[in-house]
């Protein structure tokens, strides 16, 4: 069966959330501890979380 354009869409979004973590990963060595410690806690606030989209995904509604 093809995939519908929004469902490549929104796999074109995963690849961009892919890219921006691999971005994240590239920078991170270059922060102090202090700003390692703001940015965990400003990333662990965003939402929704990668894993409340995959469990919508699972959803058989």
């Amino acid at each position: 069966m093809p995939l519908s354009g929004e469902a490549i869409r929104m796999m074109n979004y995963a690849d961009d959330i892919g890219t921006t973590l691999r971005r994240l990963l590239v920078v991170l060595p270059s922060l102090q501890q202090e700003e390692r410690k703001r940015v965990r806690e400003y990333m662990l606030q965003v939402t929704p979380t990668v894993d409340e989209v995959l469990a919508a995904l699972e959803d058989k509604k």
